[in-house]
């Protein structure tokens, strides 16, 4: 995880010098932008940034707004960083593709372990990465999945929850273990969270969608159908 480029994005300049110092002790390489437009001109020119730490209210162009236009062309993973505790601002994240959300004040330490996580999960690996299992071909490596021969398009956590889902085919699954392990920490808001992500997956999945299988009252089993 050394060396990974992250792009730090908040108005506040001692918020900024706070990540930035814990962030650089793992060794990362951290670029600061104070504003969304700043920090679109950043990502637009270097090509390499692994992650985003992104704070929702800022001038210009606040972070809704610069998650939009990131999503338009990368699937790089954003944190978002929010002042308010509401559930209407986590699941709006969510819609747009925020891969986690942390609500300020925070500590930094778990932070930068939030950090770790997600670039552990979307690390290239040093095997081929392909998973095949039913008409189900994952490419991890790639960030690719087919259904049959056709591509289908995910969002970085979407990815992750099928990944999981197929690593532990057969297996029945709690809520709780599945944001625990997907969301890698002890995720404080509304379960709910997954029945919308699952949703969204079985739809992009089209009749494979039936892999997932709901537990009543539990959770979710991956599991393919023998004909």
């Amino acid at each position: 995880m050394k060396n990974c480029k992250i792009l730090v994005i908040d108005d506040e300049s001692r918020m900024r010098k706070l990540v930035r110092d814990f962030l650089t002790k793992k060794e990362y390489e951290v670029l600061e932008a104070s504003n969304g437009e700043e920090a679109m001109e950043i990502f637009y020119e270097d090509k390499d940034i692994d992650l985003l730490i992104l704070d929702v209210m800022m001038p210009k162009m606040d972070g809704w707004e610069v998650c939009r236009e990131v999503r338009k062309t990368s699937r790089v993973p954003i944190i978002m960083l929010t002042a308010k505790a509401d559930e209407r601002d986590e699941l709006l994240g969510f819609e747009l593709g925020v891969d986690e959300y942390v609500t300020k004040p925070f500590s930094p330490k778990i932070l930068v372990a939030r950090v770790e996580a997600i670039l552990r999960r979307s690390s290239v690996n040093t095997d081929d990465g392909i998973i095949k299992v039913g008409d189900i071909t994952m490419n991890k490596n790639a960030h690719e999945v087919f259904v049959g021969d056709k591509p289908i398009e995910l969002s970085f956590k979407e990815f992750e929850l099928l990944a999981y889902f197929i690593e532990n085919q057969g297996i029945a699954l709690s809520r709780e273990r599945i944001l625990n392990n997907v969301w890698n920490y002890d995720y404080f808001g509304d379960a709910r969270t997954i029945d919308t992500h699952v949703k969204k997956l079985r739809n992009k999945m089209g009749e494979r969608g039936e892999y997932i299988k709901t537990i009543w009252g539990m959770g979710y089993k991956f599991e393919v159908s023998k004909e």
